[in-house]
């Protein structure tokens, strides 16, 4: 691209009002306050590079492919913040802003509008906290208390005075004025002959080189240097869209694709919608932090669309009415797998991989969804495969790298397996002595899980291996053993561990072997009682404290911290010979 011939600054405004320069829908919504406005302005006053704008230049056969908004005029941080769709009907063709949105915006609101914010200490709800401010330039004297030169200030309308030594001036009003004689004229019948006040040779000079001044860089100099795109190749304007706007707001692909799949939907705003699910699913359980990638992707797959890839191409019109048609279903699906894997005991903060959520959600489509599923005694086996497969797939990272080409084999095997339970054991051997594989050795139990450590995503997983028979529906905590808290060396030489045992000690407090998972109310009990004490007032008798020992893989011993190290060694082993048990 090359930069076109500059425009000025009174020509593109006119054009933004006659809708021949709109914004796509890809645009954020307008976000500048009225002190970076008065710059920008006092910028152009003295000839201060703006920046350079970039374009795209849009034919009349591709104004149905996309959305396009108006630009905002009346800014009004309670009423009027978000920007109206652009009627084109019979429009030729227009001009799309890539980069530039919020200066273009800014000059718009200066010259043609107004912008109201809410004074400070009054009531949101209050109709009269939110005065109607206009952009004003003070002709007579420069500014004072500012690092600017001009003295532009936003104020409310009905409150403007001038005096002795300021004289407002409404800055749209230089569109009226076409050419310097308007000024002269202006500044004679306003400053010069002022009925009102006696201004000074100096200040009508200065009121005159000022309007002059702002005539010429609203009217006759070329200001606005672009660049235009005239591609019509989705991906080449969205990746350069994403490029130059890096530097600002960080935009997602899905943000662009949504923008485009918003055209195409018929019944729905596919923005609003997918907006309002993501809200919607991440406040599930302890919450989850699904986007709205998750989603789109997880749409091409449960379309069963051939090519799942996550690429514009993938989202054009037939393909987004098919996906609409199964918007619903598709919703229903993410949800329940998302409630699913909560059931489980995952939240946002453990969950390691969302697209392990696809294959189970792709599932629970093709058995039809039962609504008791979660929760139902007949599901329970099946559920209980789910959850391995989930941990095993978590655990090896089986979605890292090229996620396509797991999900892709998985969806095939389901979809040949649906009339019986989840398929865990094709799925496994479908990738048995692939990178992908979910099948453990007896290295990485021994060097991953079982170096695991408190606050590790996978350590959740690794304890639900070891904790089968739990129910998550009621809350547990990862929960140490010898508490956390008391390892610090003051306490740790009052228990007699050994000057050189310390940094030992205080370095293996946060190891699996320390770890159990506990019922929620248990823990908040628990705090930082010493294990000892704790196991010996929360289990009385001697059935009670071997069923502890059986379920947490604990050694029979006195949990001293005298013994602390050889608690560890001895309850690592027992937790390796059930890893081993489980996984080999």
């Amino acid at each position: 691209m090359a930069y076109e011939t500059p425009l000025t600054i009174a020509e593109v405004m006119k054009d933004i009002s006659n809708n021949k320069y709109v914004l796509p829908s890809i645009q954020r919504e307008y976000v500048w306050d009225t002190t970076q406005i008065e710059t920008l302005f006092d910028s152009l006053m003295q000839d201060y590079p703006i920046g350079a704008f970039l374009f795209w230049e849009i034919s009349k056969d591709k104004l149905g492919y996309y959305d396009f908004y108006e630009f905002l005029k009346n800014y009004h941080e309670k009423t009027s913040t978000h920007n109206k769709k652009a009627d084109l009907k019979g429009a030729d063709g227009v001009t799309a802003v890539l980069d530039g949105q919020q200066r273009l915006t800014s000059l718009y609101i200066g010259l043609k509008g107004s912008y109201a914010y809410r004074l400070k200490y009054k009531q949101k709800k209050n109709e009269n906290a939110y005065p109607v401010r206009k952009l004003y330039l003070n002709l007579i004297s420069p500014a004072k208390d500012s690092s600017n030169k001009y003295d532009f200030q936003f104020l409310i309308c009905n409150d403007v005075k001038n005096t002795d030594d300021e004289y407002w001036f409404e800055v749209g009003k230089i569109l009226d004025m076409k050419d310097l004689g308007d000024v002269a004229t202006y500044v004679t019948d306003n400053i010069s002959y002022s009925e009102d006040h006696q201004y000074t040779r100096e200040q009508a000079k200065f009121a005159t080189n000022t309007l002059s001044q702002l005539h010429k860089v609203i009217h006759t100099s070329l200001t606005l240097s672009y660049y235009k795109e005239k591609s019509t190749e989705l991906d080449k304007v969205l990746n350069i869209f994403i490029r130059v706007n890096s530097g600002g707001t960080v935009l997602t692909y899905s943000d662009l694709l949504l923008s485009i799949a918003s055209a195409q939907w018929q019944t729905h705003d596919a923005r609003e919608e997918i907006t309002e699910f993501v809200d919607d699913v991440n406040s599930i359980g302890d919450g989850f932090r699904i986007n709205k990638d998750f989603v789109l992707k997880a749409a091409l797959v449960l379309t069963d669309f051939s090519d799942i890839a996550f690429k514009v191409d993938n989202f054009n019109k037939p393909n987004m009415m098919k996906i609409e048609a199964n918007w619903d279903n598709i919703k229903k699906a993410i949800k329940q797998s998302v409630n699913l894997v909560s059931s489980f005991g995952y939240s946002g903060e453990t969950l390691s991989s969302y697209n392990a959520l696809i294959p189970i959600a792709y599932y629970l489509l093709k058995i039809g969804m039962p609504d008791n599923f979660v929760y139902s005694s007949t599901t329970k086996e099946t559920r209980a495969k789910i959850k391995k497969w989930l941990i095993l797939s978590l655990l090896k990272k089986a979605f890292s790298g090229q996620p396509d080409n797991v999900i892709r084999p998985i969806r095939e095997i389901i979809k040949n397996n649906v009339s019986s339970d989840f398929p865990i054991h094709e799925i496994i051997e479908k990738f048995k002595g692939t990178n992908k594989s979910i099948q453990f050795t007896e290295d990485d139990i021994e060097e991953y899980l079982l170096k695991l450590k408190y606050g590790e995503k996978d350590t959740l997983s690794t304890l639900m291996l070891l904790y089968p028979s739990l129910d998550f529906s009621n809350k547990f905590h990862v929960d140490h053993m010898y508490p956390k808290s008391k390892f610090k060396k003051p306490y740790l030489r009052k228990m007699g561990v050994p000057e050189d045992k310390l940094d030992e000690y205080i370095d293996a407090v946060n190891d699996i072997s320390n770890l159990q998972l506990l019922a929620a109310q248990l823990n908040e009990e628990k705090l930082n009682t010493d294990f000892d004490k704790w196991f010996n007032d929360q289990y009385k008798t001697d059935s009670d404290k071997i069923q502890y020992r059986t379920i947490n893989y604990l050694p029979q011993m006195e949990y001293s911290y005298a013994n602390f190290q050889q608690f560890m060694n001895e309850r690592r082993n027992l937790i390796k010979a059930e890893l081993v048990k489980i996984l080999l």
